[in-house]
């Protein structure tokens, strides 16, 4: 296959071929028609101007195509840089919505883990304030107990209180009952002594 830089160096080749050969042909005609001016002849002169035209126009129609192959291969470069540039387009193309895709990945993949992370941190939160709640209402019914306990230790110690009154009392009752006992005792004991001298008496 040959290569880009051999084609425009060939192209460059024949293009200067072609305008030599009408640069010449235009130099030819010329110096026919100023021989014929300096021969002074009619006939050579007619000559000479027909040659002349005909060698122009062969100049202009050679001049004509190197334009339109000029034009020809323009348009075809142009076609191919457009191709060039058309296929570059579709390449960054690609390369966008290659990194778009691996951006919206990358976004998806943070939001999910975002979104984890909360649910995880709601999770733990929600935890957190069904044991604040349950330490709270433990709490209280410690401090319920305590304040009961409290109560109960203050009935009691207001009972023992009472039963050590009535406790003292009872001593003190007893020992009267004792004494009036012992009293009694006494006064029975005098009593038989009495009845039994009575009746050795009698």
């Amino acid at each position: 296959m040959t290569s880009p830089a051999a084609t425009s160096v060939t192209r460059r080749r024949q293009r200067s071929a072609r305008l030599t050969v009408a640069v010449v042909l235009l130099v030819a005609a010329a110096a026919l028609v100023v021989a014929a001016v300096a021969v002074g002849s009619a006939p050579l002169d007619a000559v000479a101007g027909i040659a002349a035209v005909v060698l122009g126009a062969v100049a202009t129609k050679i001049t004509h195509t190197e334009v339109l192959v000029s034009r020809r291969e323009a348009n075809r470069d142009r076609a191919t840089q457009a191709k060039a540039y058309a296929a570059l387009t579709e390449e960054r193309i690609a390369e966008n919505r290659s990194f778009t895709e691996d951006i919206t990945a990358k976004v998806e993949q943070d939001r999910a883990a975002r979104a984890k992370t909360v649910a995880e941190l709601e999770a733990a939160l929600a935890a957190a304030h069904q044991r604040a709640a349950e330490a709270i209402r433990s709490r209280a019914e410690e401090s319920r107990k305590a304040a009961e306990a409290q109560v109960e230790s203050t009935s009691l110690r207001q009972r023992v209180a009472d039963a050590e009154s009535r406790a003292a009392d009872a001593i003190v009752r007893v020992a009267e009952l004792e004494q009036e006992l012992d009293v009694v005792r006494a006064e029975l004991t005098a009593a038989q002594a009495a009845a039994k001298k009575a009746i050795n008496a009698a």
